[in-house]
């Protein structure tokens, strides 16, 4: 159980996050609705909240921009194997930043834990 423990804290074997959204293609200003699956790892862990930003990607990858941030505040024991989900809704700003030619968007979903390494999903989305 110790090395177990010890993985988890090392980012092996714990609770992973997925965000999982009903399309990849979004307007300035569209509310989004989406779902936070979280799957438990090989030992319990303590959440202590999810973070999701939305981040601008431009210069081929070189350089972003975190143009929102949202914090889930949750304090939940995941068990071993836990299964669980969160409804997550979203409204994208009408003054998305227009200045960088070919920038790309994604969502950063962070799973922060009381002990142990962060489990972070990206999602690309095209916004028009």
């Amino acid at each position: 159980m110790l090395l177990r423990k010890y993985m988890s804290l090392n980012g092996v074997g714990s609770a992973m996050i997925d965000l999982t959204l009903p399309k990849d293609h979004y307007r300035k200003g569209e509310k989004l609705s989406g779902k936070f699956h979280i799957n438990g790892g090989i030992v319990d862990q303590l959440l202590t909240k999810i973070e999701c930003q939305l981040v601008m990607i431009y210069e081929n990858g070189k350089k972003e921009e975190i143009i929102d941030t949202r914090i889930v505040a949750i304090t939940h024991a995941l068990e071993t194997e836990e299964k669980d989900m969160y409804s997550f809704v979203y409204q994208i700003p009408d003054d998305l930043p227009d200045e960088h030619a070919g920038a790309r968007y994604l969502f950063r979903t962070k799973l922060k834990f009381e002990e142990g390494q962060d489990s972070v999903d990206e999602d690309y989305v095209t916004i028009q």
